[in-house]
């Protein structure tokens, strides 16, 4: 099979530049940081941050299966090339602020037994449309922001300088009912939403 490519009559073809840092940004999370419901891959809120900051993603988003286990946490820890910032954004798959509670401490230990040098960018859920005709819903998302900001605060107590917390409540904006495939999954929209709300966390985190 042949393939045929037009280029203009003054093209380049060059290799591409150098990331801007020579280590992967790392995301853990759910089908949401995977990108589900993207309409295409270039379009999952990790790859625009990838584009925008120009550094290299890995994206370890599990559809309904970020759970936060520990097993996990050491696979993600055996990455051979140390990580930039790790971006651990599960809460959504968990059962509950308690769930949550349990499984965050030890995620972020194991982490730290191996990148002990590592940031660490904690997020909340983004809101649902959901949340504003399910009460348990929204009381769940309020819950999994105050069992994170608790803990990254009991970490940075403890020593760690490098760990830190950001809530998604607003990422999505006023309209963040307008943001979603089904009420949960954002669309193209959405995506472009927590991108920019995020890129200049992570531009501070990576580049301070």
């Amino acid at each position: 099979m042949r393939i045929h490519a037009g280029l203009a009559p003054d093209a380049e073809i060059v290799p591409p530049p150098p990331f801007a840092i020579d280590r992967p940004v790392v995301f853990y999370g759910t089908s949401i940081t995977q990108g589900g419901c993207a309409a295409r891959p270039g379009m999952a809120y990790s790859n625009i941050l990838s584009r925008r900051l120009n550094v290299e993603v890995v994206n370890l988003g599990f559809s309904g299966n970020g759970r936060g286990e520990p097993e996990v946490a050491r696979a993600i820890a055996s990455i051979p090339r140390p990580a930039a910032c790790f971006v651990l954004d599960y809460a959504p798959n968990t059962s509950g602020p308690e769930h949550l509670a349990e499984t965050f401490p030890v995620f972020v230990r194991i982490l730290r037994e191996k990148h002990p040098s590592v940031p660490i960018l904690a997020l909340s859920r983004i809101r649902f449309s959901h949340d504003i005709l399910q009460p348990a819903w929204e009381k769940h998302r309020v819950g999994f922001e105050d069992v994170l900001r608790k803990a990254v605060a009991e970490l940075q107590n403890a020593g760690d300088r490098l760990i830190s917390f950001h809530s998604m409540a607003d990422a999505l904006g006023d309209g963040f009912d307008e943001c979603t495939v089904d009420g949960v999954h954002p669309t193209d929209l959405g995506f472009l939403h927590i991108a920019d709300d995020l890129e200049p966390v992570l531009r501070g985190i990576l580049f301070r």
